[in-house]
């Protein structure tokens, strides 16, 4: 399958989408917590409505914080980014009942397409455990010839029939919409950062490595 060009304005268009996709939720659920403020008058009725608010008010915070730097510019061009920056706004987006993120490595300023391609590899794998688990990512070397390695452990852990592909920039298809365009943009960053992507099943557990070629 050749490889797959989007212009720039379908690009935008897809990546705002799965913005957008990430925030309606939680900012929905706020939206329905003050409704009941409005109209309840029952106590544990109005205890429960904040408790959704402040919950889904941090997870919408989080996941625009994690898109402003895995989807935005973040900075001016040539600019870099702290990997402990990268590694709070991954915690905030990736980590909870169900995914546990263990980050490894040491704290660099690192080119930010390389950041970028990180985080994005981080929502992949996320897809390989859909029952949740475990991620351990791991950042080998320095700034600039850096190494990431991610192991995603959980049941049925898997990779999608369409995935490798759409990281190839060659999606079977031989289009791209708004649920595939993550991990198609994540391709995009890794040949921006001159890394190649590799994806490999073993059990319960899936390990992406980056790597220069």
């Amino acid at each position: 399958m050749s490889m797959v060009t989007l212009d720039a304005l379908d690009l935008a268009a897809l990546l705002c989408s799965r913005v957008c996709h990430d925030v309606i939720s939680p900012v929905g659920a706020i939206v329905n917590g003050l409704e009941v403020l409005d109209e309840e008058k029952d106590e544990s009725m109005r205890e429960f409505a904040q408790d959704l608010i402040r919950k889904s008010a941090r997870q919408a915070s989080a996941r625009l914080q994690f898109a402003r730097i895995a989807f935005g510019a973040a900075g001016s061009a040539g600019s870099a980014i702290d990997t402990g920056d990268a590694e709070q706004v991954a915690r905030g987006f990736i980590q909870d009942d169900k995914v546990k993120l263990d980050w490894q490595g040491p704290r660099l300023l690192m080119p930010k397409n390389k950041v970028k391609l990180l985080l994005n590899l981080l929502v992949v794998a996320t897809t390989t455990i859909p029952r949740g688990g475990q991620l351990v990512s791991t950042i080998e070397g320095d700034a600039e010839t850096a190494r990431f390695v991610i192991k995603a452990k959980g049941i049925n852990a898997r990779i999608a029939p369409h995935l490798e592909g759409l990281l190839a920039g060659a999606p079977e298809s031989g289009t791209v919409d708004a649920h595939g365009i993550q991990p198609f943009y994540t391709g995009l960053i890794a040949r921006a950062a001159n890394m190649g992507v590799t994806l490999a099943l073993d059990g319960d557990e899936v390990t992406i490595v980056a790597a220069h070629a």
